[in-house]
Order: structure tokens, then C-alpha cells, then sequence
């Protein structure tokens, strides 16, 4: 493959001033014509020929997906929000989960203090209400002889009181 500068070189031969057949002016034409073709081939490469990425054809197949070759520069680029829009909602909801999970752990810890209280203020109740049972009562006063309370015989009164 020629250099650049050989094409180059080769475009700014000087030609000839005079032809001298029509044969030689039909070559000098065809001469002409490559020459402005390789110009324009020069150009294209010139073009074609920058330091970017390639950009990514049309045809996506599992082989580009799997190689990573869809991960260009310009397309990572263009979608650069989007990524951290994508980062921004999964470091969210791991967030939230994680909240929640402490919340829920809270809230059984909860109810089964409220529970155990419950419990609690079930079993006082019950000791209570059978200390204040009456035969509990007259029982706790018979093993207490210095007490002058004692069961009535009679009937209790009704006193009517005038207005």
C-alpha cells in the first residue's frame, strides 16, 4: 500500500505541455481522471480517519451485546442521565428495604413487649381480685386477732334521710 506522501507526490508530477496523438490524449484524460479520484479517495480516508470510536451499526446482535462493542463512547455519552438516574433508584430502593426492614424488626420487638405487658397486667389483675375476695379478706382478719372487725349478724339498714 502506497504512503500517503508517494500518492501525493505522484498527483503533483508536471504534465505534458503538448500531446502529441489523440492515443496519448486519451491516456493523459484517464491520467486526469485517477488522479482526481485518488484526491478524492485521499480526502475520504482523511476524513475517515479520527481518533473516536466507531459508531455502532444499525445491526445489533448477541455477539456486540455479549462483547460489549454497543458500549461506545458516544452512546455511553448521550445516555449518561439515564445511568445515573438507574444508580440514583437502586441506591434508593436498597434504602427503603433496608428502612423497612428496621421498622418491621421494631415492630415485632414491639408487640411482643406488648404482649409480655398484656400478660402482666393479666396476671396482677388476677391476684388482686382474689385478695380482695371477701372469705380472703375475713380469713386475713381472723389471723390478726388485734383487729375488732368482724361479720355482722343483722341485715343492713336502709336509712331514709328527709330532704
Amino acid at each position: 500500500m502506497a504512503k500517503k506522501e508517494d500518492i501525493e507526490l505522484e498527483i503533483q508530477q508536471p504534465e505534458a505541455e503538448v500531446p502529441a496523438t489523440d492515443e496519448e490524449k486519451l491516456v493523459e484524460e484517464e491520467a486526469a481522471e485517477m488522479k482526481e479520484q485518488a484526491k478524492k479517495t485521499i480526502q475520504m480516508i482523511k476524513e475517515k480517519a479520527k481518533e473516536e470510536d466507531p459508531k455502532p451499526g444499525s445491526a445489533m446482535t448477541l455477539r456486540t451485546i455479549l462483547g460489549g462493542d454497543f458500549l461506545t463512547a458516544e452512546m455511553v455519552r448521550r445516555q449518561i442521565w439515564l445511568f445515573v438516574l438507574m444508580v440514583v433508584f437502586c441506591i434508593v430502593y436498597v434504602a427503603i428495604r433496608y428502612q423497612c426492614q428496621q421498622d418491621m424488626i421494631a415492630i415485632d420487638k414491639l408487640e411482643k413487649q406488648l404482649l409480655d405487658a398484656k400478660y402482666k397486667a393479666l396476671s396482677s389483675s388476677s391476684t388482686l381480685t382474689e385478695k380482695c375476695r371477701e372469705s380472703h379478706v375475713l380469713e386475713a382478719l381472723k389471723q390478726n386477732k388485734d383487729s375488732v372487725l368482724h361479720i355482722s349478724d343483722l341485715p343492713p339498714y336502709i336509712i331514709n334521710v328527709p330532704e
